[in-house]
């Protein structure tokens, strides 16, 4: 691992790819012509994309080897087909401004994906811009919003935005818009989503039944769009319902096979290729080979979605900044190439409690209002957790099995019992992106989902320190109903 400074002129660093998102999908075509579907076909696929410069700050091209570093944006932009319903006019402007942004690193040995959220709320110092059709040049900025630096000559000013958020050098960009996403999700045949009460969003259009549902095209899209559904109602609420479509959409295309079914690889590919504008480079298909190839093999486990560390914007509190020093840690980790996860072991009856279950929390665990009730489809869960809580000295009590079953363990708490759900969470091994705040529990409740079928703690590979908001793609992860929190 080199020391060497992120801008310094020898750092190797690599043509990049990413999994993510709709644009994920594009790993397809890389797969397509590793396995060898024919130059009709590479041709095609490649003749879709539509491309432009990468950075529009300095002008800066990647090199050959080294981590990945891939910036994915979905645009709100309402011209072309399809998009033209989703809001009025004043909506946005011209080519749209960054809905979603998502920043993907692939670890240099290729064992680890790491997709940082970047809300579209966040203000940054946006750099002097010139745009590559028109030559017009675009000053610099100062705490401008972060999703309106495309307006500045196109994606590669978002590049130059994050570059210089980061410390990173971006390898590639991939920009999408509405239409992407109802023809991707509709492609691979659906995406599974979890809701821990029924949904219905006037704004986004979004209906959904409490559990487990499949959604596509403009579910799918009113799915990763919606804000006023879920949580507090503001863009870090909508990231985790994105990071958990995400996360369902990996597991689906490990579970299923896909990157070996080559008629669906072909299809998904001319899909993604129809709807995507790339990077230059990016835009030829020997690149996207050598991308796609570098990411075939991460584990669920090593796959990581994060949400950038922020707060409220010192002017304007319905903005964001970021929080310096937990983003500077994260942008580190990345510069560095290190995971952000950490291995989780479930401990054994020989082996005692781990150390920090021995440690004594700052309550009296008999005291906390705790409830356990069972979303497992597995009889007697609930009270199987309920024993393990009790020898820890809570007094819990069973509610018996919920209405729906859920694919994930969650602990709900109320006000002020924050640090008590935490400890039960800790006690189970249940991941903090796990942990749900709510103003249906007076207190804590266990659900017991469908991955803790067996055992005394939620056998899960690894997991992000509690500082970090997020998920790995192996954990389930439901929505909350906005006015919940």
């Amino acid at each position: 691992m080199s020391s060497t400074p992120p801008d310094a002129p020898g750092r190797p660093r690599a043509r990049r790819w990413s999994r993510k998102r709709w644009a994920a999908l594009a790993v397809v075509l890389v797969l397509l012509v590793v396995l060898g579907a024919g130059l009709a076909a590479t041709w095609r696929l490649q003749s879709n994309l539509d491309t432009s410069p990468l950075d529009l700050g300095d002008g800066s091209g990647t090199v050959e080897e080294g981590p990945l570093d891939v910036l994915v944006m979905g645009t709100d932009t309402r011209e072309g087909e399809g998009n033209d319903q989703y809001g009025d006019d004043d909506d946005s402007s011209g080519s749209g401004l960054t809905d979603v942004m998502m920043l993907v690193h692939v670890a240099e040995d290729r064992s680890g994906v790491t997709v940082v959220s970047l809300p579209r709320d966040l203000v940054a110092d946006i750099p002097q811009c010139t745009d590559p059709e028109s030559g017009e040049v675009h000053p610099a900025e100062e705490d401008a919003m972060l999703n309106s630096a495309i307006a500045n000559g196109g994606p590669g000013c978002t590049v130059a935005t994050v570059n210089r958020m980061t410390g990173l050098k971006i390898d590639h960009f991939m920009l999408a818009d509405f239409n992407a996403v109802k023809e991707l999700s509709s492609t691979v045949g659906g995406v599974e989503v979890c809701v821990n009460e029924a949904v219905d969003d006037p704004k986004s259009g979004l209906e959904l039944p409490a559990g487990v549902s499949s959604v596509e095209g403009e579910q799918a899209l009113a799915f990763l769009r919606s804000r006023a559904a879920f949580g507090d109602g503001g863009d870090t609420s909508r990231i985790r319902s994105q990071q958990s479509f995400l996360a369902s959409l990996a597991r689906m295309i490990k579970e299923e096979g896909t990157l070996m079914d080559l008629p669906k690889l072909y299809e998904i590919a001319d899909v993604a290729t129809r709807n995507l504008h790339v990077d230059d480079d990016l835009g030829s298909v020997p690149t996207m080979v050598g991308l796609g190839t570098a990411v075939r093999g991460v584990d669920l486990a090593d796959m990581v979605f994060v949400t950038v560390p922020t707060e409220p914007y010192a002017l304007d509190p319905n903005r964001l900044q970021l929080e310096e020093d937990a983003a500077e840690d994260l942008f580190e980790a990345l510069r560095e190439d290190r995971s952000l996860t950490t291995p989780t072991e479930t401990p054994t009856a020989s082996a005692g409690p781990s150390p920090e279950a021995s440690t004594a929390p700052p309550f009296d665990p008999a005291s906390v209002p705790l409830s356990v009730s069972n979303a497992s489809g597995v009889e007697g869960r609930d009270g199987d957790i309920a024993e393990v809580l009790e020898d820890e000295g809570y007094t819990p009590v069973e509610s018996g099995a919920q209405p729906a079953e859920l694919p994930g363990t969650q602990v709900f708490f109320g006000a002020g019992w924050s640090e008590a759900a935490a400890a039960v969470a800790e006690h189970l091994g249940v991941p903090s992106s796990q942990i749900v705040p709510t103003t249906d529990v007076a207190g804590v409740l266990v659900s017991v989902g469908q991955d803790f079928p067996e055992g005394d703690r939620l056998e899960v590979s690894s997991a992000l320190p509690g500082e970090l908001n997020g998920q790995t793609a192996e954990q389930y992860t439901c929505q909350q109903a906005a006015g919940d929190w």
